[in-house]
């Protein structure tokens, strides 16, 4: 008989309910990115090659793991085995991640030559499971009857699935302007709605499983909690809402090389370098139902099971409480760097580093990245193939354009059509009115 414990239940759940994640590689570093560079550095919203840029929608989608690798050569064809096509890598602390993102209508526009502002709009959707044990997951998947001994140790198991709706009120300003050196700095303050939560985590959670008696014995504790029922088939409530405040931080410096024209439609620097956190800021929920079990030197026959709730009420004591909970957004340091090669052709050097830790409890994280991309940017089109390194021991290569009010690409797309592990995947598409600075 197979049973459903929570571990698998969440790892289902957050797969099933956002198959995708969110980003723009190569994109955000385009000088055209406009709405999309303000997200990654808030301060790229003033001296922009824009006068007004108006988002009607973009979208954008990530999802990786480094328990699965997938072999996308052979994705269109008619007999294709799923089975045969995944590679696993289980190991004591797997993870999985995902997130989603629409950007809805936004736009920012200069007040003068030193002041600009704007309003961006999103919803956003992100799911974690850090610190799986890949062993028991894997076990987790198969019938319990058809398995053999195994143990398991996954202290530390932490998963979060979070979405909401912001409003972002951007703003920035030049701060320093001489003939060889530029600085400028931006802020964004967000109005943050939070749809749901849930959370399941475990500070110590180790057991083994005896297959000639099909039973589980287990050591430690597990919390999960949520805004809806886990094991419902309930959606995020974007019609019940829970306010919360976040911010984005950032500045950019350029040495520049042709700084003796007020000319703003011409890119000036030799080069530039942006810093910013982003995410900061959390969401209250006044309504989150946490169940608590304690697992201590307890053994439990796994036959006749089929539900995680039914099991674990039946054979484990629980304390169920209705309180507030503070869900943290997922605080990222973010870098850049783009050297101005010649004319339209340029390489940047971009960094995302998540500032919330592997085993941090109510919130979620970015996976660590260093991307290089060069480009071909002009006034109606850019071209740009980033090439990153990702966490969890990850390649990505992929490519993407900009086509005046069109955006289309993926951070992953090559790497995904030659590497027979590909152990993440992406994809954003975009469509703006983009009105430009006059280049004379």
């Amino acid at each position: 008989m197979k049973i459903v414990k929570p571990t698998a239940t969440i790892v289902a759940f957050l797969l099933s309910s956002f198959s995708f994640s969110q980003s723009y590689v190569g994109y955000a570093a385009d000088n055209y990115s406009g709405i999309h560079g303000v997200i990654d550095n808030p301060s790229n919203i003033v001296d922009s090659r824009f006068k007004t840029d108006i988002n009607i929608m973009s979208g954008s989608v990530f999802v990786g793991s480094d328990y699965y690798g997938l072999d996308f050569s052979n994705i269109f064809d008619e007999d294709l085995d799923i089975d045969d096509s995944t590679n696993l890598f289980p190991s004591d602390k797997n993870n999985f991640f995902s997130n989603a993102e629409f950007v809805g209508p936004s736009f920012m526009f200069n007040i003068d030559e030193k002041n600009s502002v704007g309003i961006i709009t999103r919803v956003r959707a992100f799911a974690n499971v850090n610190n799986i044990n890949g062993g028991l997951y894997e076990t987790l998947n198969e019938e319990f009857d058809e398995a053999s001994d195994f143990s398991f140790d996954s202290s530390d198991l932490i998963t979060n699935t979070h979405a909401w709706a912001e409003i972002g009120f951007a703003y920035g300003r030049v701060l320093y302007d001489d003939t060889d050196h530029f600085l400028k700095g931006g802020i964004t303050l967000k109005l943050l709605q939070g749809a749901g939560v849930n959370y399941f985590n475990s500070p110590g959670f180790s057991g083994s499983y005896n297959a000639s008696a099909q039973t589980i014995s287990t050591n430690g504790s597990i919390n999960y909690g949520s805004t809806i029922g886990i094991n419902d088939d309930d959606d995020f409530d974007f019609n019940d809402l829970h306010t919360g405040f976040g911010a984005d931080i950032g500045v950019t410096y350029e040495w520049r090389r042709d700084n003796g024209t007020d000319n703003k439609g011409l890119n000036k620097y030799l080069l530039k370098v942006g810093l910013s956190i982003t995410d900061i800021g959390s969401i209250t929920y006044d309504n989150v139902t946490q169940y608590s079990f304690d697992l201590n030197n307890q053994t439990a026959s796994t036959v006749g099971y089929d539900d995680a709730e039914e099991f674990l009420d039946n054979n484990y004591t629980s304390v169920e409480t209705t309180s507030k909970q503070k869900v943290n957004l997922p605080t990222a340091l973010r870098f850049s760097a783009d050297y101005h090669i010649d004319k339209s052709i340029y390489l940047s050097l971009l960094g995302a580093f998540s500032l919330v830790q592997n085993n941090t409890e109510y919130t979620n994280k970015i996976n660590n990245a260093v991307t290089i991309a060069p480009r071909i940017e002009t006034k109606w089109f850019s071209f740009y193939s980033p090439v990153s390194f990702r966490q969890y021991q990850d390649f990505a290569w992929g490519a993407g354009f900009r086509l005046g009010p069109l955006t289309l690409g993926s951070g992953s797309i090559l790497s995904n059509m030659i590497s027979k592990e590909s152990k993440t995947a992406d994809l954003y598409l975009g469509l703006k009115i983009p009105i430009y600075q006059s280049k004379n």
